[in-house]
């Protein structure tokens, strides 16, 4: 990497993923240096589309044209028109180097905004009790499958861009990258109950809450304070078991990456399934605490990771 401008946006997009991924980044830890380099160029556009979309400072069809008028000037990036913006620099260098498809890409930008296309633009209203009535989410899905679709895209395409800096050569690394993204999308999703209902934003199926005897309104009413505990607890109980089926292809795809990224594989794999042993081990008990592992915990992993790759076990 000889160009001074690619090796400074580089590190600009290191600082950005060091600041902002609390568990991607430690998997970047151990990776060789341009397999990191490029993943962190990848994580500081996702960012940076992110941030756009849940800018709610602005209305919904504001956040909508900036995410848009941005996604446009990344496709003159693209077609060699330069930049001085440096995650497009060294997002473009990344593309060039480990072949990353455009449609990928596009699909990270479609994910972070899902939860635009149906966000109401006025704020919910107070009741004269104090309480919060909300009529509807900003996303309802009826099914598993319509869920599925929603974690492809907010995750498993993350998943399908890192297998290709990450390096493989048979094609069924794709449908268990795809699967582990729905894993760690239903982990966090498990995790943030409470913030999202704040934001009035339920993800689980509709058939899947009827099944315990709940619906979206008991979630979005008062940010989830009238949720029925034990119902909830069962309700994350059987999502978590769902999860833990795509946690299996998560590590059935190690092996079939290329050595030099197996470990770091192996961290962020581990990291987010002993997030949900976490939470289980709280009784699920997500709307009275955020529960997540601490730095040690995650440098714990990473030492681990790293030793294995040493011994080539991973």
């Amino acid at each position: 990497m000889n160009d001074p401008r690619i090796s400074l946006a580089y590190a600009v997009c290191r600082g950005i993923a060091r600041r902002e991924a609390r568990n991607f980044y430690y998997s970047f830890l151990a990776l060789p240096r341009a397999k990191r380099n490029a993943l962190s160029a990848v994580y500081a556009f996702m960012r940076h589309a992110d941030d756009l979309s849940d800018d709610h400072t602005c209305l919904v069809e504001e956040r909508k044209a900036r995410l848009s008028g941005w996604l446009a000037e990344w496709h003159r990036v693209q077609s060699g028109i330069l930049s001085d913006d440096p995650v497009f620099l060294a997002l473009a260098d990344a593309r060039n180097r480990f072949n990353i498809p455009a449609e990928l890409l596009d699909q990270l930008v479609q994910g972070t905004s899902m939860d635009l296309d149906a966000a109401p633009e006025s704020r919910p209203e107070r009741q004269s009790g104090g309480g919060t009535a909300i009529i509807s989410a900003t996303r309802v899905h009826r099914t598993f499958a319509d869920l599925y679709r929603y974690c492809y895209f907010v995750a498993s395409v993350v998943g399908l861009v890192c297998i290709r800096i990450y390096g493989y050569e048979e094609t069924r690394a794709e449908e268990l990258a795809e699967r582990c993204g729905v894993a760690f999308q239903l982990t966090n999703i498990i995790r943030d109950v409470k913030e999202d209902a704040s934001l009035s934003r339920v993800y689980f199926p509709e058939e899947d809450l009827a099944k315990f005897g709940l619906s979206v309104e008991d979630f979005l009413n008062d940010g989830g304070k009238r949720v029925d505990p034990e119902r909830l607890r069962a309700l994350l109980a059987f999502e978590a078991e769902r999860a833990r089926e795509y946690y299996k292809s998560g590590f059935e795809l190690i092996p079939l990456i290329h050595r030099d990224s197996r470990a770091a594989l192996w961290v962020m794999v581990t990291i987010y399934s002993r997030l949900l042993e976490k939470i289980a081990r709280s009784d699920y008990d997500v709307l009275r605490r955020r529960v997540r592992l601490s730095a040690a915990e995650k440098f714990a992993i990473l030492g681990r990771g790293i030793i294995k790759s040493i011994f080539r076990t991973v």
